[in-house]
């Protein structure tokens, strides 16, 4: 039950979510926890997040404006000029074995992007914190020192890219034993070297990442090893500020990740096709109809956008898509910024006088090498295949790129604020759609709405159903897609959303996700 605090967590692991728990409780705001967190989860989630990727953090401040803190990646300002550049870099292919399937994705220093993290770390301390920065990383630092336990799901992880992880010795000694076998569940890991990276940072600024000694190890070992960033890229990285997408709906305000990124905006490009639709006056088959249609149809436009060769073979719905500003707005970013639909962690925070924030990281799977000494773990973002259509190593230079990552903040009908997001690549948008859904249309609670079975339509037809939805869906939805899955149980593949809430009367609450060991806590 919510309850009067100092304040809620939600994220992707019990460790993450103490390290916010602990600034919060010595009298530290929304945005000192975050920062805490943020530096947790580069050490506890090292597949998800690093100090060598990027992310985004929507704010909700008491008094004042909402704000999107945009610190994800970075194309670098130099490609490959010739087919000798392209042989001579270091990029190739890898499976990653999921179990049941298996995904290609491209690593080495080739993939690498400018990290955004760092600078981000640091713009909003500046901006927003009012604990010292050393204080922030107290809680990190110690976890990196005397270490932290795997949990089954974390085991998991590592076996799913396994190929990334033996791909370099340094690699290999943080994740691998000395007989070649994978650290399992169950195992305590240290990370000594973020430790000391963390104390740096923590002493030096972040002029030690993008100018000083890091900055020269990182180009160093591109211009050796075959990557693409030079000194220029990191010295004149940005974070960028942007206004909330802010769309209405049904009595709800809700705030979300702007463009050049999609995952805001398709997820309120879906709201506008279901416009004032109550699903909850619906059968529940009706229902999911309804959705599946809406989710039909902004794929259709997803396609129109990001591959205009493609044929459509979109089934006909019941819905007409208007030219609307959304889609224009759409349109023109996935023009101009090269999307990378990558894996990512969350971590949601609301303070007990009303500030509220959500954050998003990724490091894409990592691209095998870490930075050195330093041992920050180093993104593969331009390994997406969807990046380049027409082929690896064309990006756009030096552009922001776009992301799924889609920090979300609202308003409920009844007055209550609410914090989320999610992780799981192209499934993040289908995750926050659905639980705001439940919260806004059903009135479901934040734990209610995040364990609620969920449905994924992918581009190619395909709907995922997870177990729980009505009877009958598999049948229902047939004629409207190409293939029908049924997953046997709730699965890390549906996103993991984790959410915070806080009523009017200051009552907090919190959920992490169960699919991806999803942390709450209400301290």
């Amino acid at each position: 039950m919510p309850k009067k605090s100092n304040g809620a967590i939600a994220c992707g692991h019990p460790q993450t979510a103490q390290a916010a728990a602990e600034i919060l409780s010595d009298g530290g705001t929304a945005f000192d926890a975050v920062l805490a967190a943020f530096a947790a989860a580069c050490v506890v989630e090292p597949v998800l997040a690093s100090l060598g990727g990027g992310g985004y953090l929507l704010t909700y401040p008491l008094h004042g404006a909402p704000v999107v803190y945009d610190f994800f990646v970075q194309t670098p300002s130099r490609r490959p000029g010739s087919v000798a550049e392209v042989e001579a870099s270091d990029f190739y292919a890898i499976d990653a074995n999921f179990g049941t399937a298996t995904q290609q994705f491209h690593i080495g220093l080739g993939a690498m992007a400018t990290p955004g993290s760092v600078k981000g770390l640091f713009r909003v301390h500046e901006d927003l914190a009012g604990m010292p920065m050393a204080r922030l990383l107290e809680p990190a630092i110690r976890m990196a020192k005397e270490g932290w336990t795997l949990r089954p799901q974390d085991a998991f992880l590592l076996k799913v890219i396994e190929p990334i992880l033996l791909a370099t010795s340094q690699s290999r000694a943080l994740f691998v034993h000395d007989n070649g076998k994978l650290r399992t569940a169950g195992e305590r890991m240290t990370y000594p070297a973020m430790a000391d990276s963390l104390e740096a940072l923590a002493c030096e600024g972040e002029a030690l990442f993008y100018r000083g000694d890091m900055a020269q190890e990182l180009a160093r070992l591109c211009r050796d090893g075959g990557g693409w960033l030079g000194l220029d890229d990191l010295a004149s990285y940005q974070v960028h500020l942007r206004q909330p997408l802010i769309r209405e709906h049904r009595g709800a305000r809700l705030m979300t990740n702007p463009p050049p990124s999609a995952g805001g905006i398709l997820v309120a490009l879906t709201l506008a096709l279901l416009g004032e639709i109550d699903l909850a006056d619906r059968p529940p088959l009706d229902a999911l109809d309804v959705l599946a249609q809406a989710m039909c149809l902004t794929n259709q436009a997803r396609r129109q956008v990001e591959d205009s060769s493609h044929e459509d073979k979109s089934p006909k719905t019941g819905f007409r898509l208007l030219d609307t500003a959304l889609l224009q707005s759409y349109q023109a970013s996935m023009r101009q910024h090269p999307l990378s639909p990558r894996g990512t962690t969350h971590i949601s925070i609301a303070d007990s006088a009303g500030n509220m924030a959500a954050l998003s990281l990724s490091n894409g799977e990592g691209c095998g090498h870490l930075m050195g000494s330093s041992g920050i773990i180093l993104n593969n973002m331009l390994g997406e295949e969807d990046l380049n259509p027409a082929g690896f190593h064309n990006w756009p230079a030096d552009t922001r790129m776009a992301s799924m990552m889609a920090p979300t903040m609202g308003f409920l009908p009844n007055g209550t604020a609410v914090a989320l997001g999610s992780g799981g690549s192209n499934r993040i948008r289908s995750a926050i759609l659905q639980v705001l859904l439940r919260l806004i249309h059903f009135g479901d609670n934040i734990d209610q709405a995040t364990a609620w079975p969920r449905l994924h339509i992918e581009r190619n037809g395909t709907a995922n159903l997870e177990k729980g939805l009505p009877d009958g869906a598999g049948d229902r939805l047939a004629p409207r897609v190409e293939t029908i899955v049924q997953w046997p149980a709730n699965n890390m593949f549906f996103g993991g959303v984790h959410g915070v809430t806080r009523d009017s009367h200051g009552n907090v609450a919190a959920a992490g996700d169960p699919r991806r060991g999803g942390a709450a806590l209400v301290v």
